[in-house]
């Protein structure tokens, strides 16, 4: 899956870079999504994000190019890829991580991915 942001000035930290939280926010959710559409009807939930890495900062008025790609299936999780990079410029990322989300009943109990 494929999404877009544009960072705007409400998203910068004091030194004008966008704020690290921000790229963690959007991250989760465009995760999500995917998952979601994936797994139409499931219920997910975000356990973990792993091997965070902000590889250089992000400028006010960037175009930001989420790329969730599946990258492990469990019994009871799903593991996303998820890279942040400039339009047409996949070399040189600003931002990768994995987020790992597990799938839960209505009681919040862990259960099959698969029915």
């Amino acid at each position: 899956m494929i999404t877009y942001k544009l960072v705007m000035p409400e998203h910068l930290n004091k030194f004008g870079d966008l704020f690290g939280g921000n790229m963690l926010k959007w991250v989760d959710e465009v995760a999500a999504m995917a998952v979601f559409i994936d797994f139409p009807g499931s219920r997910f939930l975000t356990i973990g994000m792993d091997q965070i890495e902000f590889k250089r900062p992000v400028k006010n008025g960037a175009v930001l190019k989420f790329v969730i790609t599946p990258l492990k299936e469990g019994h009871t999780s799903v593991t996303y890829s998820v890279s942040v990079v400039e339009p047409n410029h996949y070399d040189n990322p600003y931002f990768t991580t994995s987020v790992t989300f597990v799938r839960v009943n209505k009681e919040m109990k862990k259960i099959p991915v698969r029915d």
